[in-house]
This record gives C-alpha cells, sequence and structure tokens, in this order.
C-alpha cells in the first residue's frame, strides 16, 4: 500500500500553535495543537511540538510520506525563514527555519500568517481558479495576503502587504504598531468594540449591550445584538464596512485584484459586514473596476483553516519545483 503523500502545517499563534498533516487535495490528518506559552523560549515550543508530533508520527509511519514543512506565523519573514518584531509573539529575531531543520531535514518555507491564508484558500478554498486576489483575516489583527499572478507578493524584503497598516483616519486611533489611523484600529474585533462605543456615547438608542464594560464586550456579543435588530449593534457593522469599503477601493486600484476574501473575526457577521463593505467600495472606485472586483467569504473548513494555510506554503514550494499537479 502506496504512503499518503502530506506536508506538516504549523501555524504558530499568540496563545496555541496548531499542525497537522494535509495532502494535496487539502484533507487534514492528525490535528492537534499545544499552548504557545509566550513566556518560553521558541526552543521550547518547537521541542514540546514535535515531541507531541513525532508520538502520533510514529503511529501513523506506515500511512504518510512527509514531503515538507510548512510554518505560518505573526511577522514572518519568507526570504529568510525567521520570525522578526512579532509583538504578538514576544520574539525580536527568532530563525524558525534553523530551529525545525533540527527536527527534520526536509524543505521548510514559512511565511506570514496571513500569506498562508491566502495560498490556503488558493490551494483548498474559493480562490482555487484565480490567479489575483486578495485575502483578508479580519480578526484580533487586520492580516493580508496578495496573490499576483499565482504567487504571494512578498516584496523585496518579505514583508509586503500590510494593508492593515494603512492609515485611514489622519491623528486616528492609535495602533500597537506605534502610528495612529490604521486601518488594523477599525476594522478587527477589537476595533469593532471601540466603534461599538463611540457609537454609543453619541446616541440615545437603547442598545442591550449597553451595560456590558469594554472588557467584557466581544465582537460575537455585537454580532448577536445585530442580528437580533439592536441598531446600535447594527450601525457599528455598517459604520466597519464603510470604512473597509472605502480602504478597499484604494486597493483595488493598486492591485487590481479579481476577488477580496474575507475570513475569521468580524467576517463571520457575513452579509453585515459585506454588503456596506461592498457598497462603499463600489461607491469609492475608479470606473475602471466598478462591477469587477468580488468580495468573498473564506471556502476554507471551519477548524483547520490555519493548518491549511501552512501546509500549503509547503504544497505551493514542491509544485513549483515539480511541477506536480
Amino acid at each position: 500500500m502506496a504512503h499518503k503523500k502530506v506536508t506538516l502545517g504549523i501555524e504558530i499563534g499568540g496563545t496555541n500553535t496548531s499542525f497537522g498533516l494535509v495532502d494535496i487535495l487539502g484533507n487534514c490528518f492528525v490535528e492537534s495543537r499545544i499552548p504557545t506559552r509566550l513566556n518560553e523560549s521558541p526552543e521550547s515550543l518547537f521541542e514540546r511540538l514535535f515531541k507531541k508530533f513525532n508520538k502520533i508520527y510514529k503511529e501513523k509511519s506506515g500511512e504518510y510520506e512527509l514531503l515538507g514543512i510548512g510554518i505560518g506565523a505573526p511577522s514572518a519573514n519568507y526570504y529568510k525563514g525567521t520570525v522578526e518584531y512579532s509583538s504578538n509573539l514576544n520574539w525580536v529575531y527568532v530563525n524558525i527555519k534553523d530551529m525545525v531543520k533540527k527536527y527534520y531535514d526536509l524543505p521548510i518555507v514559512i511565511a506570514n500568517d496571513a500569506n498562508a491564508a491566502a495560498l490556503g484558500e488558493m490551494k483548498f478554498g474559493v480562490a482555487k481558479k484565480m490567479k489575483n486576489f486578495i485575502q483578508l483575516t479580519l480578526s484580533r489583527g487586520f492580516g493580508s495576503g496578495i496573490v499576483v499572478d499565482g504567487n504571494i507578493l512578498y516584496g523585496s524584503d518579505g514583508f509586503a502587504g500590510e494593508i492593515g497598516h494603512t492609515i485611514v483616519e489622519k491623528n486616528g486611533r492609535s495602533c500597537g504598531c506605534g502610528r495612529k489611523g490604521c486601518l488594523e484600529t477599525y476594522v478587527s474585533t477589537g476595533g469593532l468594540i471601540r466603534t461599538y462605543y463611540e457609537l454609543l456615547s453619541k446616541s440615545n438608542e437603547i442598545s442591550v449591550l449597553k451595560e456590558f464594560r469594554p472588557s467584557e464586550l466581544t465582537s460575537d456579543l455585537i454580532l448577536k445584538a445585530a442580528i437580533h435588530g439592536d441598531k446600535l449593534a447594527i450601525a457599528t457593522f455598517e459604520n466597519t464596512g464603510q470604512i473597509l469599503g472605502e480602504a478597499l477601493a484604494n486597493v483595488v486600484a493598486y492591485l487590481n485584484p479579481e476577488a477580496i476574501i474575507l475570513s475569521e473575526g468580524i467576517a463571520v457577521a457575513g452579509d453585515l459586514l459585506l454588503v456596506p463593505t461592498k457598497k462603499h467600495m463600489e461607491k469609492n472606485m475608479l470606473n475602471l473596476f466598478q462591477g469587477k472586483v468580488e468580495i468573498l467569504l473564506s471556502g476554507l473548513v471551519k477548524g483547520n483553516v490555519a493548518i491549511l494555510g501552512a501546509s500549503a506554503l509547503s504544497w505551493h514550494e514542491i509544485q513549483k519545483k515539480k511541477n506536480i499537479s
């Protein structure tokens, strides 16, 4: 019986690090996770990760052939195999590729989590037939992966595509990057909550969320309230969609994508966010591009999105080198 060819996808997050084996069709096997533990060293993280993975893989070694390893992480540099100045992980400079080589002498590719998600959409999601699109992750932060002519746009030193850190409001909200008015501070789970309280302070509307403290309110609660007709919650998504749509009108002018794909975080609101986003994108877009750009929700399977994206990094490199269809 032939071994099933797979790659190992690893997604490093601020809370948990997930991993799993994924075949070329996007089927995910032996999925698992460990706590990242930011108070410990990166070396400790990989020691714990591969101790757990090796135990699982040894038991399944007769079933799979591991071809490569893909790793998605915040502030990862594709060219150097490093994570640099990651506020999410509290890592200043870590050579991930060298660390992982100690455990498996296989082709290893690392990129930031948004770029991994974009390749995941192209290999396994709604962008299978696309070669030019943008993937946006609207969670605690605002991640963006840009695909041009079938390849990720990495830029000259690996950090291209920081759409979330384009300034949309001069002297606006303070951002973790040290500047003010970044798109991320308005279009993210935290940005949604800040918008709700700003609208609440200017409104006499009755809202079911009014009694929540900022530390208690979540984007999920705002979504539930909006679904049940809370006018302030609905206005919060409309305001957020307007800001996102206006920003995307400029992005489209730069990149001329086929589609923009939204995933995770506030994207789960569906039409509550998509409708105002599309409206204000079209309203502010250059005539040349109007009516041509779709806004879609992620097509990746909920639950192992991060693993699929990380694995897709590896599959993409393998296919480029070996022309595997």
